[in-house]
């Protein structure tokens, strides 16, 4: 596989060698792959232009989110064209049918784009396609039939699209395929009979479609079937066919509601089988009394099966879910379920039996930590006789692990020494303490696992994960858990670079390039515990973010590598000499380029209101820059507090030396604060441009930055009415720039180190370096919902959902305050020593110690007050972008919570300074000024009507 890119001065070089390269071997571009990768490209759109390469003067076009690669085969004597992989790009557009002319291809890989149109036929003359991937899209029309023709096809995914009509029965002649992946679209009809003959077959997931007709029996036959996944299609009538008790090696089988009627066949002579989901139909009759000792998840919930629990079930050593709500068992309750296994501190058991007709108790109900039994709405719950009855029988939520923590590391760090900024950030589980590193994130998705609570299994899947990647077991860090609708597990992960005695605190670019390669080509070890994955994102951000594929050589024999050699010292010479003079003759059309774009750049920013100042001016300001006025660091540069000669005191932002990110973020932030006019926002007063400086002159805050304030190591102390005001002035201002600034603005950077405090500790909303302009009308006169764009930010303030599909919206800065709230309440920060703030505090508040992981520097407080304070936080931080408030409703809300406080408490009656020693007083009370605000106390088992004054722990 030849990988090759041409860039900077090198180029002539790099010519000669691929002109020598072609005459060696008399090969060239096939004419006809070029002519359909330009289709291909054309049927696209693509807006960052990350395709534009696509051209006959470049045979091999690499990036780290797109690849074209071309191969030689044999002696053929062209390059031909071996993957095609645009993964999670933001294309849109549709697919070209010159797909089809890339007869060569292996991997064509088209995921997590906004793709429509249909699936063009002609894919099915690829004979030697072995991936075809296509998830995420939203691609409709039928299934091809010519796609049965990819006999050597391993693997083909089309879930989450719009996909319609039936399955063709063509493809039965899959004869290589392992992985047939439909679920989440819109098939309809009965699942042919023909797919039994797929004897390679180990996964059918064809779950959330409008199947329907009868289960067909042959698919018993399937010799390699380990999971069927079925879930949410309606098979009217149908019943379980009796042969699906003769798999030899299912490990999973999911028909939860699919209209199923009749009886549970006998599953007992399924060896391997881990999990088994039946609920929401209309089965009948009695549970099969012997399944699988491997047993992790039973559900046959919601159905109408009656007779007895099985005693056998207590002979299950690894269930973790027994779920028979909803039916019309008898008896007694069976506790030697619970009581004859041995547990792990990690393990956990949820028997759910609720409104079932149980009248009886066998053996004492002893409750376990790890251990949850529910029997509400069963007549058990009403004998008196039976001590301790009432709290199995309460209405309670279940805790069944749906949100669950990975690995808690809890080494100290110093927060300072590691540049989060940059994308480091400590590796919790180094050998070596405190070890500063930068990650790649990865998002990932377990598509159908067999379990129902991950906690147990972690160290398993992280040693599997790190076997096959050949990584140390601490180079890997689950960074968060969420259990999603499927079931699915979504967990992003955080792969970092190993430590050693050269202390290489990133990866380089080929161990990046392997990793990456090992995730996109699904060349993991099967395992049907863990059950398939999906690569949701691999982000690379910080150190990362400009990395490049490098040349891979190939199929190059000795006498081509000596003409190259030979050629190249020739080149060499020639070039050599033409780079001298080009390089001259840049050098002074880039000095004259830039003074004219100078010149032009000062006309441009003559806006009123905004001051151009002199470099003269800016020196006498801050004394020469001297260190003792410098207030601030950041990634665009240093920040000095200046006297103009007015006597008005100012912060002045002083781009680093030739920062190309800084010029960018210099231009925007002068267009954008030059017509931004509000009371939350930091006003910009003028600007320097000139002998290679940039600076910005703003309105300075004489009470720094938030995150100061909330910095162990502040000397004053915020109270919770002080909080409140600045989650208020914040949402104010960012409310304004979404909804009044013409034309709207996204923050993209929300953070508490950019929002600044005045005098009278009023929050002002600053640094708008990496704000985008948010959608307009297009000629339609339909407004888009978001903004594509590469993710930038802040970690631990990204919008999960921009991160991983790159679309800013809104929303996105919704989540980042949400963050900002939620430090203003625990003074934690987004992410340290492991933790993440958001989990820290969702555990806290589901477990009701909320106020066990308040700022203890808040002093008293309003629990009421907090509690709502909490509720919103946790909604705008939703992981969901349709479940987070708008910014007016967080305005709202934050108001209404602030006519709860006392007057005392909610104003500012006198000018702040910093370390003034002047603080506005507490007051124990939270008052309703509004008669339709709701209170709810979080974490409280309170039962009067009068609010406590909580003090910190």
């Amino acid at each position: 596989m030849l990988r090759v890119r041409f860039s900077g001065p090198v180029f002539l070089v790099s010519h000669c060698f691929l002109v020598l390269l072609t005459l060696a071997q008399t090969s060239s571009t096939d004419p006809s792959e070029v002519s359909a990768l330009l289709a291909v490209r054309n049927s696209l759109i693509d807006p960052f232009r990350q395709l534009r390469n696509w051209d006959k003067g470049d045979p091999c076009t690499s990036n780290w989110t797109g690849v074209v690669c071309y191969d030689t085969i044999g002696t053929d004597s062209y390059w031909h064209v071996d993957e095609l992989q645009l993964l999670n790009m933001n294309l849109s557009g549709s697919l070209a049918p010159q797909l089809g002319q890339l007869t060569r291809l292996k991997i064509l890989d088209f995921m997590w784009n906004d793709l429509d149109g249909s699936i063009p036929k002609e894919i099915g003359n690829i004979s030697t396609l072995i991936l075809l991937l296509l998830s995420g899209n939203k691609l409709s029309g039928a299934l091809p039939d010519e796609l049965g023709f990819l006999s050597s096809l391993n693997r083909l995914q089309l879930d989450q699209n719009k996909i319609s009509g039936q399955i063709p029965k063509s493809y039965a002649n899959l004869s290589s395929v392992k992985h047939i992946h439909f679920n989440n679209n819109s098939i309809s009809g009965q699942i042919p009979s023909e797919l039994s003959k797929l004897s390679t077959l180990l996964h059918l997931l064809l779950d959330n479609n409008n199947l329907s007709g009868n289960l067909p029996p042959e698919l018993s036959n399937l010799p390699e079937l380990r999971i069927l996944q079925l879930n949410n299609n309606n098979f009217n009538g149908s019943e379980i066919p009796a042969t699906y008790a003769k798999f030899s090696k299912l490990a999973k089988l999911s028909l939860r509601n699919c209209s199923l009627r009749g009886a549970i066949p006998d599953f007992s002579s399924i060896p391997d089988l881990l999990y088994l989901d039946l609920s929401w139909n209309y089965l009948t009759g009695s549970i099969p009394s012997n399944l699988s000792v491997n047993m992790t998840t039973i559900d046959l919930s919601d159905n109408r099966l009656n007779g007895s629990i099985p005693e056998s079930f207590s002979n299950l050593p690894m269930l973790q879910r027994l779920s028979l709500e909803n039916n019309l068992f008898t008896g007694s309750v069976p506790t030697d379920i619970r009581q004859n296994m041995s547990f792990n501190t990690n393990d956990r058991l949820t028997i759910d039996l609720r409104n079932n007709l149980l009248s009886n108790i066998l053996g004492k109900l002893n409750q376990r930590h790890n251990i949850t039994l529910r029997l509400e709405g069963n007549p058990v719950c009403n004998d008196a006789n039976i001590s301790n009855i009432e709290q199995f029988c309460g209405s309670d939520a279940e805790r069944d692990g749906t949100t669950e923590s990975s690995t808690n590391y809890t080494t100290i760090c110093p927060i300072q020494a590691c540049p989060v900024d940059n994308f480091f950030e400590y590796a919790p589980a180094s050998p070596m303490p405190c070890y500063c590193a930068a990650p790649l994130r990865i998002g990932i998705r377990l598509k159908s696992p067999s379990f129902s609570y991950f906690l147990p299994y972690i160290y398993p899947y992280e040693k599997y994960l790190t076997s096959a990647l050949k990584l140390d077991l601490y180079q890997l860090y689950i960074d968060s858990l969420i259990w999603e609708e499927g079931p699915r597990l979504r967990m992003y992960l955080k792969l970092f670079p190993a430590w050693d005695d050269e202390h290489s605190h990133i990866f380089n670019s080929t161990e990046v390039q392997r990793l990456r390669h090992m995730f996109l080509s699904w060349n993991f070890p099967r395992t049907d515990f863990f059950g398939p994955y999906e690569l949701l994102n691999f982000t690379l951000v910080g150190p990362y973010s400009h990395l490049d594929f490098g040349t891979q050589r190939r199929g190059i024999n000795k006498a081509v590598w000596a003409a190259i050699i030979i050629g190249a010292i020739a080149c060499t010479f020639v070039a050599s000499t033409i780079i001298t003079l080009l390089i001259v003759r840049r050098h002074a059309r880039y000095s004259w380029n830039l003074s004219r774009k100078r010149l032009s750049t000062k006309i441009s920013m003559k806006v009123d209101g905004v001051k151009f100042f002199t470099l003269r001016e800016m020196v006498l300001a801050t004394d020469n820059f001297n260190s003792s006025a410098q207030v601030g660091r950041g990634g665009y540069g240093k920040v000095y507090r200046g006297i103009l000669s007015d006597n008005t005191t100012v912060a002045i932002k002083r781009a680093e030396q030739g920062s190309f990110q800084g010029q960018k973020e210099f231009l925007t932030e002068i267009r954008l604060l030059s017509r931004l006019h509000h009371r939350n926002l930091v006003s910009l007063i003028g600007y320097c441009d000139e002998k290679g400086e940039q600076m910005l002159v703003y309105e300075f805050m004489p009470n720094g930055t938030l995150r100061d304030w909330l910095s162990a190591t502040a000397k004053e102390k915020l109270n919770f009415g002080m909080r409140l005001n600045i989650a208020l002035g914040s949402a104010k201002g960012i409310l304004y720039l979404h909804t009044e600034a013409n034309p709207p603005v996204f923050h993209r950077d929300i953070k508490a180190s950019n929002i600044l405090l005045d005098s009278k500790l009023t929050a002002k909303v600053a640094d708008f370096g990496l704000s985008r302009l948010a959608p307009v009308l297009n000629d339609e006169g339909t407004l888009a919902n978001h903004v594509s764009t590469v993710v930038r930010g802040t970690p631990g303030y990204i919008d999960p959902e921009y991160f991983l599909t790159h679309k800013l919206t809104d929303k996105s800065d919704v989540y980042s305050l949400g963050i900002v709230f939620l430090e203003l309440l625990t003074g934690m920060h987004p992410i340290s020593h492991g933790k993440n703030i958001v989990r820290e505090v969702l555990m806290a508040h589901q477990s009701g110690t909320m106020f066990s992981i308040i700022d203890s520097r808040m002093g008293s407080y309003p629990s009421e007050c907090v509690g709502r304070l909490v509720s919103l936080a946790l909604r705008c931080c939703h992981d969901e972008p349709e479940n987070r408030p708008s910014m007016l409703e967080v305005v709202r809300e934050l108001e209404n919570i602030l006519k709860m406080m006392p007057e005392t408490d909610a104003i500012f009656s006198e000018p702040m300074y910093p370390y003034s020693g002047k603080s506005a007083s507490s007051s124990p009370l939270c008052r309703s000024m509004d008669p339709y605000a709701s209170c709810s106390v979080l974490g409280s088992d309170l039962a009067s009507d009068i609010t406590p004054i909580i003090n910190p722990r």
